[in-house]
Formats: structure tokens, sequence, C-alpha cells
């Protein structure tokens, strides 16, 4: 088929728009995404409670006095004297119950809970989680929780074996938390608040303060440190700040990041910034390796001999790999992420070994990155 001039230039101009346009998609990103709203968060909560039903698996409770008191506690609120008794069932559980108290939650909605064990429980499976306030830091109640326990875990013994997966003395209740009481925050009145960057830096809170002055036409945002924007609503603007805030929310800014080299020696995870830079450094990994071999024989005198016997003589093969085929790789001054990653693999080396390498060339002072070691 024939095209035209134009067909062509257009059918041109789409390639280099569908090649360009992932590149800039992930360039930017929304303020919604790089900064957290001053008050808009959540809190935690916590309680103690009892988890009753189960087949058996509950705490002993000789061993675990806690359990004891909190089922004497319980069955007394209900009429049931059991003070001086000998309660020996193990189909109780003592489990602290957490939970998450979303921002703006009004009175009767409902939250996920997650229930652990405290004493010698082998299983919460098939327990259900009886009536439990939970409390916030003030120490007021802030939600009841109560229901039937998912766990996702098992475990099953036998006189000769056992067998378990995943844990079985945790487990969940979806909405099995009703808020009781609302956290007051009256963000609609307001004038002002501030934006909290997640990821701290001096250019992403001037980029953020300035693509909120550019789009609302006046100043009215400032970066007040690497981790703050403040924002003022304008006297002018026809809505509150919360409107201000659905606006602004979805504004694109492009974060920067300083450099960085994140290793986790456990694991041999490497993750390295697109902005590391290093400066031309020659490059050599090489391993000494003794391998020892034994490889015992048995010598045995003739058939119906009078003579001799039978005795295993020693054979040892000694293999020494000093890797000589190993040479120096150079790597120029300023080269990007990929070109360093190429030239780390072309020495043939492992996670673990590059591990060693990128510290080695931050001790010489080639490497201009940050070096941040967890695990």
């Amino acid at each position: 088929m024939h095209l035209s001039p134009p067909r062509i230039l257009c059918r041109f101009g789409l390639a280099v728009a569908l090649t360009l346009a992932p590149l800039n998609a992930y360039a930017f990103s929304r303020i919604k995404d790089l900064a957290d709203i001053e008050g808009v968060r959540e809190n935690v909560l916590i309680g103690y409670g009892l988890v009753a039903g189960l087949n058996g698996t509950g705490d002993t409770l000789q061993n675990s006095p806690f359990t004891r008191q909190a089922l004497q506690t319980i069955l007394e609120r209900l009429g049931v004297n059991t003070r001086g008794a000998n309660v020996n069932t193990k189909d109780i559980a003592a489990v602290m119950v957490t939970a998450n108290l979303p921002p703006f939650a009004t009175q009767g909605s409902k939250v996920d809970v997650t229930v652990s064990a405290m004493g010698d429980a082998k299983s919460l499976q098939g327990g259900t989680l009886l009536a439990t306030p939970l409390l916030a830091a003030d120490g007021e109640v802030y939600a009841l929780a109560q229901g039937p326990l998912a766990v996702g875990g098992f475990s099953a013994q036998g006189q000769g074996a056992s067998v378990s997966r995943g844990v079985p003395t945790s487990g969940r209740i979806s909405n099995g938390g009703t808020v009781e009481k609302e956290v007051t925050f009256k963000l609609a009145e307001i004038p002002s608040l501030r934006l909290s960057l997640r990821n701290p830096d001096f250019t992403t809170a001037q980029r953020v303060a300035e693509a909120i002055n550019r789009y609302i036409g006046e100043p009215t945002a400032t970066a007040s440190d690497p981790a703050t924007v403040h924002l003022v609503r304008p006297a002018n603007y026809p809505g509150n700040i919360v409107n201000l805030l659905t606006e602004v929310e979805q504004l694109k800014v492009e974060p920067d990041l300083p450099a960085k080299v994140v290793i986790d020696e456990q694991s041999g995870v490497i993750v390295m910034g697109a902005d590391v830079r290093i400066s031309t450094v020659a490059i050599a990994q090489g391993n000494l390796t003794i391998r020892v071999t034994e490889t015992p024989q048995v010598s045995q005198p003739q058939p119906f001999s009078m003579q001799g016997e039978t005795v295993v003589v020693p054979r040892t093969d000694i293999e020494v790999d000093e890797e000589t085929g190993r040479q120096l790789v150079i790597v120029q001054n300023g080269v990007s992420l990929e070109v360093l990653v190429a030239g780390l693999n072309a020495l043939g080396v492992g996670p673990r070994d590059m591990i060693s390498i990128l510290q080695a060339i931050k001790a010489a002072g080639a490497l201009q990155a940050e070096i941040e070691v967890i695990g």
C-alpha cells in the first residue's frame, strides 16, 4: 500500500509520540503521590481480648495467668463466678488486637482488625474474637472489635511428625471493628496547611511550590524546608481548602532525589539510583579456590593367598584455581548507571561480590553516591 507524504509524516509522528509518552509519564509524578497532607493520617488502635471456640489449641491456663484472669473477669461480668474453681480449658487464647483508624472515619463505619496470640496457643483457627475495646494513644476507646477469625496458616501434629504452614497464631477479621468515636478535625475550615514530602529534597520541595503557584497564578505555596511546603488558600479563591487540595494534588512534578546505592547484605540485593556516577577507576575481581578431593582405594590380597591383608590406600587430588582469566576492567569517568552495571557484569561477578566492589569503589573516593546498607 502506497502512503502519501502527509500520511507518512503522520505515522512517523504517532510512532515518536508512542515512544516518548511512557518516558514523560514515568518522569513526572502527581503531588498526591509525593506528599502527605497535614492532619490527614491514620491513627493506630490496640486492645487486649480473648478468642474462644478453639479446638484444644488455645492457651494452657496453668502457664498463662493473664488468660485465666481475663477469663474470670469476663465471666464475672456475665454473672458467672469462677473464683477458686479449677478451670482447665484449652479452648481460650489471650490475644492482642490491632487496627488502623482511617482519617475522617465516621461513627459506625467498619475497619479491619488483626489478632495475634500472646500465650502458648498452638493455633487460632476456628476461633471467634470476643468483644474487645480498641484504644488510641490518648487512652480513649475509638472502636470495638468482634467476630470470627480468618487464619491463613495451619499446623498438624502426630506422634512421629508434624507440619505447619504460615503463621497459625495470627488472624484477621475483615470489617471486624466498629468505630465508636470520631477524631474531630475540620479540614474545610482551616485557611492554610502543610504538605509533607515523603522523600525530603530541596529541589523537589521547590518544584512542588512552583507548580502550585503557577497553577493558582499567585504565590500561595512556599517551600520552608526539604520536607515541608506551606499552602495558603487565596483570598479570592471561590472554594474552601478541600477544593483547593483536590486541584493541587493532581499537578505533576518531576521529583529529584540524591544519588544513592542501597545494599541489603542478607539477601544480596543492590538498588542503584539513576544519578549514580563514578570517576575513572580500574576494577579487577578474582578468588583463590583450592579444592581437595579424597578418593581412597581399597587394596586386597590375591584370592586364596595365605599372606597379605586388606588395607585402604589414600588418594588425594588437590586443584588450585586462581582465576587468571579475570582482567582489569576500566570504567570511565562520569559514566551512567547503565554503563556502570555493564562494566560490573563484564567481570562475571555475582551480587555478593558486586557489593564488595561497590564498597571498595566508595572507599577509593570514586563513587559519587551515598551507600546505605540495610539488613
